[in-house]
């Protein structure tokens, strides 16, 4: 027996006892014979109670606990103690409200409570990263010219830039659970997202609306907790430098698929998270002599090379290939080549 059908039956019962109820003060004011009214009003509560009770019951409260269990540890943190900030608010404010006269005693208090906990909830939520910074120490004064790369970074922040939120592998990435830290995109890389997504360019305006999507992936979707934050770099104006100063700031890696900017932060000490460097490193390795099966689709560099592609992207060049385009076969490996741009399989039939 279901948890649900037993919700129903409770609730078929309760509706045609409340039913019954119904029909007999409807009868009383109708001053009539009250038999039939309580058939029927009870007869539909009972339908009402065993159709209707899983809706404002059970489903509502299975949706709230599996919201609550996807929701991570510091928004729920920063729920609780807004909820607690605005009773205790409307705690001290009941006290002047009670004085007044009715109804305004018995309706301002509650009226009060409302706006409170809900403003209060609304403020911590919105603000819970700048919350979290301050209580680890990390709300001081921005500077660019203080070297502070140690040796001892935080592992509790990723900054993210605009490239690796385009790409969209990030949102992937985060549901397989290997990133436990905070990933943190800051307002300007937002407003630069924005500008994208708001471009006369058709490709960049999609490139920018594609990277907003997967903004909203990472907070609805994503078990990985992902803020938004107004920490900033006055006396740098490019985006990349200011994430740069950030990162060295916090003492935190910055994620990108951006060559300059990763050449950049390495050169000041700042740890870089490539997501293409780790799509290299996560494909499966060819051995010389190993057979392989992929379809030629276009012709090599040299006049007689085809060229196929494997299902991870990893590009395969078979000599004596080229008169076999569209053809589907086994190749052996006869060589693995590891570029700046990936992975390079040469193999023949």
């Amino acid at each position: 027996m279901s948890t649900e059908f037993i919700f129903r039956i409770v609730g078929a019962i309760a509706g045609s006892v409340g039913g019954g109820f119904m029909g007999s003060w409807t009868a009383q004011f109708l001053d009539v014979a009250p038999e039939g009214y309580v058939i029927v009003f009870a007869l539909l509560g009972f339908l009402i109670g065993l159709i209707l009770t899983p809706y404002i019951t059970i489903r509502p409260l299975r949706h709230i606990s599996n919201r609550l269990a996807k929701m991570p540890a510091e928004r729920l943190i920063a729920i609780v103690l807004g909820l607690f900030i605005g009773l205790v608010a409307a705690a001290l404010l009941s006290l002047p409200l009670a004085l007044l006269g009715p109804p305004f005693r018995q309706i301002l208090p509650l009226v009060a409570a409302a706006v409170l906990c809900y403003l209060s909830v609304v403020i911590l939520v919105s603000r819970q990263n700048d919350l979290q910074a301050f209580f680890s120490g990390l709300r001081m004064p921005l500077t660019t010219g203080a070297d502070r790369t140690g040796s001892d970074e935080s592992d509790q922040f990723i900054l993210l830039d605009t490239s690796v939120i385009i790409d969209g592998r990030i949102a992937d990435i985060s549901k397989t659970g290997f990133i436990r830290a905070t990933l943190l995109i800051p307002n300007f890389i937002l407003s630069e997202l924005q500008h994208i997504a708001d471009s006369a360019d058709p490709l960049r305006r999609g490139r920018g609306r594609l990277g907003l999507e997967v903004l909203t992936q990472l907070q609805n979707d994503s078990p990985v907790l992902t803020q938004i934050t107004d920490m900033d770099v006055s006396e740098v104006r490019d985006a990349d430098s200011k994430l740069v100063a950030l990162g060295r700031h916090l003492r935190c890696p910055i994620m990108t698929n951006d060559y300059n900017l990763n050449r950049v932060a390495e050169l000041q000490g700042v740890t870089v998270l490539n997501i293409n460097d780790l799509a290299n490193a996560v494909k499966i390795t060819s051995l010389p002599g190993e057979e392989l099966k992929v379809k030629i689709i276009q012709e090599g560099r040299e006049s007689d090379q085809g060229v196929g592609f494997l299902q991870d992207g990893t590009m395969v060049v078979v000599e004596d290939g080229r008169e076999l385009i569209n053809k589907t076969l086994n190749v052996t490996v006869t060589k693995v080549l590891q570029t700046s741009a990936g992975r390079m399989i040469f193999a023949k039939p």
